[in-house]
């Protein structure tokens, strides 16, 4: 995915602490989510004050994964931000040698984490007002696998690809299509 345009891979502890911030993670989402905002725009749609939102995104530019949309404001004091990338990764492994990086990436891997529990259980909130389609396509599982290390990663491989590939067909607008949260994981459990 590293190789992908528009995607960030991150290995700077200081930019991964950064993004570790719960509200800096659902800001940073919202822009990519639903494309350039300004921080009062932001403020509604997360529930925070404006002053708080304003801070956090000024965190975010800092660290490059905002930036300001000029193109967008109608004067001088209207200030937009968009995501400056569409995706953002980082490779544990490459993490370990650094303390300090093994650290980070663990704080930004348990926010993401309690990121996507917290938009499961707004799901569950809201199934029984949603279509009968909807709740009729929707799944939750899990399998215990036997796998070696290779075979693990050939699976995240090719869970990375087909949520790739479904990405690519899944494009907004697209009558009858909402918004679909996919979320996989595959790891050693332990023993």
């Amino acid at each position: 995915m590293a190789d992908e345009p528009n995607h960030v891979h991150l290995t700077d502890p200081r930019a991964m602490r950064a993004l570790a911030h719960p509200t800096r993670l659902r800001l940073l989402g919202e822009l990519r989510l639903r494309g350039p905002q300004t921080v009062g725009m932001l403020s509604e749609r997360v529930g925070e004050a404006v002053g708080s939102v304003s801070w956090h995104v000024g965190k975010l530019a800092e660290h490059g994964f905002v930036t300001e949309a000029p193109d967008l404001a109608r004067n001088r004091r209207e200030r937009w931000w968009r995501a400056a990338h569409a995706t953002t990764d980082w490779d544990p492994v490459e993490l370990l040698d650094d303390p300090e990086q093994q650290l980070a990436g663990t704080l930004l891997r348990r926010a993401a984490m309690e990121r996507y529990v917290a938009r499961y259980q707004a799901y569950l909130e809201s199934e029984a007002s949603l279509d009968l389609a909807w709740v009729r396509g929707t799944t939750s599982s899990d399998t215990v696998l036997h796998l070696t290390p290779d075979e693990l990663g050939e699976l995240r491989d090719e869970l990375s690809e087909l949520g790739r590939r479904w990405h690519r067909r899944g494009a907004a607008g697209r009558p009858g299509a909402e918004m679909v949260t996919l979320i996989w994981q595959a790891y050693r459990g332990p023993q």
